[in-house]
């Protein structure tokens, strides 16, 4: 257990305990993006988050898995994937933060800034020098978030997933450099 503060830290997924994963993403996912799918989101739980894929996930060499916990609950989860590149921004060092969700109902009490805050400092000890993600476009108390942390735009892409309603498709892909 990775302790980030009095009542939060990071308690690392793996074989043993993963299966927990898929009935937690059951509750929280939809809360945040039911809307943007014609299933509700089911096709994306159902497939992002099935043990054939969360297997697959875990047994990546340069990926670390968590789920999120607050005051002795699990709330989210948190993924990261090191030495993978942004194209086009830069040669240097980076880190991808592939998935962070938190339950809603938790949000704006500080979790994901110490979760980020928590990541910037790793990645500095590993003289890493940029963190990048994707993010939703519809979703721009999410794109606020960020940017209220320093990160910046740097390009967009499309989900092709053939579920997911046409007009929310478009993510941004944003990173911030890190000093």
């Amino acid at each position: 257990m990775l302790y980030l503060t009095e009542h939060l830290s990071l308690k690392e997924i793996n074989i043993e305990n993963y299966t927990q994963l898929y009935s937690l993403m059951r509750t929280i996912y939809p809360l945040a993006y039911s809307h943007f799918w014609t299933d509700n989101g089911n096709w994306y739980v159902n497939t992002q988050y099935s043990d054939q894929n969360i297997l697959r996930e875990l047994s990546e060499e340069k990926s670390e898995y968590y789920y999120v916990v607050f005051n002795d609950d699990i709330i989210g989860n948190f993924r990261i994937i090191w030495d993978e590149n942004l194209e086009g921004l830069s040669e240097e060092k980076q880190v991808k933060l592939h998935r962070i969700y938190l339950h809603q109902n938790l949000q704006g009490k500080g979790i994901g800034k110490n979760i980020l805050f928590w990541l910037e400092n790793k990645a500095k000890e590993k003289d890493y020098k940029i963190i990048w993600l994707d993010a939703m476009n519809e979703q721009p108390q999410a794109l606020s978030f960020y940017k209220n942390l320093g990160f910046k735009y740097h390009s967009h892409t499309f989900l092709e997933y053939d579920l997911l309603h046409q007009h929310v498709r478009k993510m941004i892909q944003v990173y911030k450099t890190l000093l």
